[in-house]
C-alpha cells in the first residue's frame, strides 16, 4: 500500500459507519465489502486527502489512481480512486493516453455504479477534448465482448445536450439494440431518454423507426420524459 493510499484508507475508516456496511454491500450486489462511508463524507475525505497533490506527468498520476483502485479492500476505496481522476490538478491528463487507465478500471470495475461515473465524466472529457481519436475508439468499444465497454460507449455523451454526436450515438447503440442484457437495454433507454431533453422529435422518431428492435426496456425509458421534455426544453 502506498502512502498515499494508506492515508485514504485510515481517512475513510475515522469517517465509517460499519453498522450501514452490510446493507451498503446487500444493496451494490457487492462481493467487495464496503467500511460504511456514505457518498458526501467520502467525496469530502477524498477533497481533504488529495487537496495538496500534484504530479510532473500523467504517468505519475495514474500510479497513485492505479495503486488505489488495485489495492482497494473496501468499495469505499474504489470510489475514491474515481474521484482523484477527477482533480483539478489532473485536468491536463485527461486526453486519449488516459484511456487505458479507464478500460482498466471499466473492466475490472465492471459493475454500474463505477461504470457510469467512468464513462459519463471521464470518457466524456477525452471524447470534447480529442474527438477525432475517441470517436473511432468508442464505436469499437460499442463492439466489445465486454459488455462494460458497450454501456460506456452508449453512456458516453450523456452530457452533451445540444452537441451530442447523434451518428455516433446511434452507431454505439446499434451492436446492443437487440441484446437481451439488462445492463445495455437500460444504457440506450438512458442515452435516448438523456437526449429526449434537447429534441424530443427526434427520440421518438428513431424510438418509432426501431420499434421492433429495441427492448420493451429501452423504449419505456427513451420516451419516458418526452411529454416533459416539450415543456421544459434545454432541462438537463
Amino acid at each position: 500500500m502506498t502512502e498515499l493510499a494508506a492515508t485514504l484508507h485510515a481517512r475513510l475508516a475515522a469517517i465509517a459507519d460499519p453498522s450501514r456496511a452490510p446493507a451498503m454491500q446487500a444493496y451494490m450486489k457487492s462481493a467487495m465489502p464496503y467500511l460504511g462511508v456514505s457518498t458526501v463524507p467520502l467525496r469530502a475525505a477524498c477533497k481533504a486527502v488529495f487537496a495538496d497533490l500534484a504530479w510532473r506527468d500523467a504517468a505519475g498520476w495514474q500510479r497513485d489512481v492505479l495503486a488505489i483502485w488495485r489495492g482497494a479492500r473496501f468499495r469505499e476505496e474504489r470510489y475514491a480512486a474515481i474521484e482523484l481522476t477527477g482533480v483539478r490538478a489532473a485536468r491536463a491528463f485527461q486526453t486519449i493516453e488516459a484511456l487505458p487507465l479507464y478500460e482498466e478500471m471499466i473492466v475490472t470495475g465492471a459493475w454500474w455504479d463505477y461504470v457510469d461515473a467512468i464513462a459519463t465524466q471521464r470518457l466524456w472529457d477525452i471524447l470534447r477534448h480529442d474527438p477525432a481519436a475517441m470517436k473511432p475508439l468508442m464505436r469499437a468499444w460499442a463492439q466489445d465482448d465486454d459488455m462494460w465497454k458497450r454501456r460506456s460507449a452508449i453512456l458516453v455523451q450523456i452530457k452533451a445536450k445540444a452537441d451530442t454526436d447523434l451518428e455516433l450515438l446511434y452507431a454505439c447503440i446499434e451492436p446492443s439494440i437487440a441484446s437481451e442484457q439488462f445492463f445495455l437495454r437500460k444504457a440506450i433507454g438512458w442515452a435516448l431518454r438523456q437526449y429526449a431533453w434537447t429534441d424530443p422529435a427526434e427520440v421518438s422518431r428513431y424510438v418509432a423507426a426501431n420499434a421492433g428492435r429495441l427492448s420493451g426496456l429501452s423504449r419505456r425509458e427513451a420516451l419516458k420524459n418526452i411529454g416533459a421534455a416539450g415543456k421544459g426544453k434545454g432541462k438537463a
